[in-house]
């Protein structure tokens, strides 16, 4: 065997955030494992391989930190934040008018103004940012690896969906919140 044909079999790919990483040699990938760069669950790849594979499923897997248990599951997680934040849109939405009335001195017609001109925007951008991140916390705490969609949480929609997966969920409460946003649009 060639030494081109021995360092093309010992590099790794993986996937993060949606993008093909790699190619790295497996020495330097095995530091990334130990480093949680990549964790159970992420898939990986390499020459010999028929398609992507989950990196406990292949030959590293003995690197993986094995000592601790798996993430809780999605029925195990207590789903009473994001069910909040899927509704999210609808308790900014009054929110703004509890802030607006309030900044108003009370004049409906001020306040109607005020709603009208979505003056009162952040409050709902606010109220969405702060359960994403109180929720992705929670998760992390089951044991799930945040990592990949942490910075999501700016992005709710692209975040829910990223945890339906991650927790093995249905989608519900990504299209709630999706429909919830959609009919506060209409308002």
């Amino acid at each position: 065997m060639s030494e081109e044909q021995v360092a093309t079999e010992n590099q790794w790919f993986y996937e993060e955030n949606g993008q093909r990483k790699g190619p790295i040699l497996e020495n330097e990938f095995v530091k990334f494992i130990k480093a949680s760069t990549v964790s159970q669950g992420t898939p990986v790849w390499k020459q010999g391989f028929p398609d992507w594979m989950k990196l406990e499923n292949t030959e590293l897997r003995g690197h993986l930190n094995t000592h601790l248990p798996p993430p809780l599951s999605g029925e195990h997680i207590s789903n009473s934040v994001v069910w909040v934040l899927a509704f999210a849109p609808f308790i900014g939405y009054f929110m703004e008018w509890i802030v607006a009335g309030a900044l108003s001195g009370g004049n409906e017609v001020v306040a109607q103004i005020a709603m009208d001109g979505s003056k009162y925007w952040f409050v709902t951008l606010a109220l969405n940012i702060a359960l994403s991140i109180f929720d992705e916390k929670r998760l992390r705490k089951a044991g799930h690896n945040t990592d990949k969609f942490k910075g999501m949480v700016w992005l709710v929609p692209v975040y829910l969906y990223q945890r339906a997966k991650a927790t093995k969920q249905s989608l519900a409460y990504f299209i709630v919140w999706i429909v919830c946003f959609v009919l506060v649009l209409l308002a």
